[in-house]
């Protein structure tokens, strides 16, 4: 049996704040939207591949997420890891750095982490 990834939820707490951060740090544009009684769900993604972040706002819920520890993230592999750094260093969005290991982490507006992974 084979399961293909298609996307993964974050919810959010304001949607344009958060399509704007997704498009300017990580080229990740509006797919589709749905929306209902109360809720706004937007798919973004790009060309690169056909998995998409799920951006969930509900009216209801209008404080900050409770994100615990924060022991979770998505990771984004990048070509040009030395110009998405700068670009991020001057968001002022990168929340921890592991040289070593040759990686960085991001935070969006609700604090979710991205990790950032060059092409090796």
């Amino acid at each position: 049996m084979k399961f293909e990834m298609i996307h993964e939820n974050y919810n959010v707490s304001n949607l344009e704040k958060s399509l704007a951060f997704y498009e300017k740090a990580l080229g990740l544009t509006e797919k589709r939207r749905m929306s209902g009684d109360g809720f706004i769900i937007v798919y973004v993604g790009n060309e690169e591949n056909s998995f998409e972040l799920e951006l969930t706002w509900l009216e209801d819920h209008p404080q900050p997420y409770d994100l615990g520890e924060c022991e979770f993230h998505l990771a984004f592999r990048t070509p040009d890891f030395e110009a998405a750094h700068r670009l991020h260093q001057e968001m002022d969005c990168i929340c921890f750095e592991n040289p070593a290991m040759g990686i960085y982490f991001i935070t969006d507006p609700d604090g979710y982490w991205l990790e950032i992974v060059p092409v090796r």
